[in-house]
């Protein structure tokens, strides 16, 4: 299933690679990449829409699983999304990872 909520603003597509399950951001060149940076940003509907029927295609020929648009800012040089899920998506886990309480013995 393809998703998309709205197809006005800044946006990007993302997917998850079919052969290993990673996240992946639709490039300019029609490539996948796994890092947010690499990623085609659509500013207007029309070119959301053309990416978007990229990624359809991408997934129609099994090369990724579920394509969507996103939306993100796209200022100095860095891409950022703008909702948590696609932060967590594109950086990784928000918490730092926790130590094992250690007990006396």
């Amino acid at each position: 299933m393809i998703k998309s909520k709205n197809l006005e603003g800044t946006q990007a597509v993302t997917a998850n690679r079919l052969r290993d399950g990673a996240v992946v951001f639709l490039t300019a060149t029609g490539t996948w990449s796994r890092h947010i940076n690499d990623s085609a940003i659509a500013r207007t509907a029309d070119e959301a829409a053309a990416l978007l029927a990229i990624g359809t295609q991408a997934a129609a020929d099994r090369v990724v699983v579920e394509p969507y648009l996103f939306e993100v800012t796209a200022e100095g040089g860095a891409i950022q999304p703008v909702s948590t899920r696609e932060r967590i998506r594109a950086f990784g886990p928000s918490v730092e990872e926790q130590r094992p309480l250690e007990t006396a013995s």
